[in-house]
C-alpha cells in the first residue's frame, strides 16, 4: 500500500483536508473536508462525502489529478516535531452509484456524490 504507517496514524485524528484541483484553464481551485469524513478502503483508496464540490467536479472533467494537504498536531513528525503533514497526489473521481457510494451515502445522507481518491504519491512534509 502506498500510504505510510504515519499517514494512517494521522487519519485517526481530526484535522482539515485541503484539496486543490485545476481544470483546462490551469487555475487552481481549493476545497476541503475533514479527516473524520474520510473512509479508507481495503485497497487503499480514500472516500469522502461530497455535498458541493461543484468547481472540483468541473475540474475533474478535464483533469482527474488533485493535490491534498493533510496535517494533524497529535502525530510526531520529523526530528521530534509535534505535528505531521502530508501532500497527497491522487487520481480523483466523483461517484454517484455503486457500493462505495451507497456505503458513504448511508453514513452521510446529505452527500450528493462521493469523492474517490486513488493515491499516486504521498510525501511527508513535517
Amino acid at each position: 500500500m502506498l500510504l505510510s504507517d504515519k499517514f494512517l496514524e494521522a487519519l485517526k485524528y481530526e484535522g482539515s483536508v485541503a484539496i486543490t484541483s485545476w481544470g483546462s484553464e490551469k487555475v487552481p481551485h481549493m476545497t476541503g473536508t475533514w479527516i473524520s469524513y474520510l473512509t479508507l478502503t481495503d485497497d487503499g483508496r480514500l472516500l469522502a462525502p461530497a455535498a458541493g464540490f461543484t468547481h472540483l467536479e468541473a475540474d475533474l472533467a478535464t483533469n482527474d489529478t488533485i493535490l491534498a494537504m493533510i496535517g494533524v498536531r497529535e502525530v510526531e513528525g520529523y526530528n521530534g516535531y509535534q505535528g505531521i503533514g502530508f501532500r497527497l497526489t491522487a487520481g480523483a473521481k466523483l461517484l454517484e452509484n455503486g457500493t462505495d457510494f451507497e456505503d458513504v451515502k448511508s453514513a452521510y445522507p446529505w452527500c450528493r456524490k462521493v469523492l474517490e481518491l486513488t493515491p499516486i504519491e504521498l510525501e511527508q512534509l513535517l
